[in-house]
């Protein structure tokens, strides 16, 4: 079903890096990883923080060959549980549906809605398995995250919903508005349907966000371009980063957390890796 790279490639915690995070580790191992759901985006590098072993994986590949909607989100999930990954960090880039989430601002939000269209979102194409994502974010990875930024006196900002959306255009004005009149606060290309599948496959997932800019139905500037956003991103990145490894370092590997029991008591179609 899978073969591993060669030496001793795995690691119990992954990374996986969206626009402008495109390495973190000085890796001691560096392999590709087949699926059944064809090649994830890119090689995966697992390297060690504080002794423990961690996988990273960029999300759009090392130099952003891949664009949202061409994801293979199944191969990537697949591939990183296949290597002994049972908790995933997810640093991704965000717009703004809110005024006092102004670019630079770091959040961990605790709700999803999906607004792609045509991405396949499931492992489980035969039989009844029907997966709890009433809360979408791992609880234990959220509060990880939280303490990592007070403990280094970086701002994060607890909660929000993050809308995705299909890409690879920003949204007009009119939807903009719309999604912001609902009450979301983020919107973002990735974060569907990584979030899904990764609970499919009883992960621990937890989406850390760098806001790049206020999205164009919130009234600053004339709209999103894509320089702002890589200009933001490659501003901020390294809090970021900072942020992500010293979660890591706080994060033990016991999951006492609802993720790695969602599939109890389910019969599945095939044997998980």
């Amino acid at each position: 079903m899978h073969e591993r790279p060669d030496g001793d490639p795995t690691a119990d915690i992954a990374i996986i890096g969206g626009s402008g995070f495109y390495e973190l580790l000085d890796p001691t191992h560096r392999g590709e990883v087949t699926t059944p759901y064809g090649p994830p985006s890119d090689a995966v590098a697992i390297g060690t923080v504080d002794d423990r072993r961690v996988a990273f994986l960029p999300r759009h590949g090392a130099t952003h060959a891949l664009p949202a909607h061409r994801i293979n989100h199944r191969a990537n999930l697949w591939a990183l549980r296949s290597l002994g990954v049972r908790q995933i960090l997810a640093p991704c880039a965000v717009g703004s549906l809110r005024d006092d989430l102004g670019p630079g601002s770091v959040v961990v939000p605790d709700q999803l809605v999906d607004r792609t269209a045509g991405r396949v979102q499931t492992y489980y194409d035969h039989g009844a398995v029907h997966v709890s994502f009433a809360d979408p974010y791992c609880e234990r990875g959220r509060t990880a995250v939280l303490k990592a930024g007070s403990e280094s006196g970086e701002e994060v900002h607890d909660g929000g919903t993050m809308v995705v959306v299909e890409g690879p255009r920003f949204s007009t004005r009119a939807e903009s508005r719309w999604f912001a009149s609902a009450g979301w606060s983020l919107v973002n290309m990735t974060g569907h349907p990584e979030a899904v599948l990764a609970r499919e496959l009883a992960l621990c997932y937890t989406s850390v966000a760098l806001v790049t800019d206020y999205d164009a139905g919130v009234e600053h500037g004339e709209g999103v371009s894509q320089h702002e956003v890589f200009e933001v991103f490659s501003a901020n990145v390294r809090r970021l980063k900072d942020l992500v490894l010293r979660t890591v370092r706080g994060m033990g590997s016991e999951r006492e957390c609802a993720c790695s029991a969602a599939l109890d008591g389910m019969e599945l179609p095939f044997e998980l890796p």
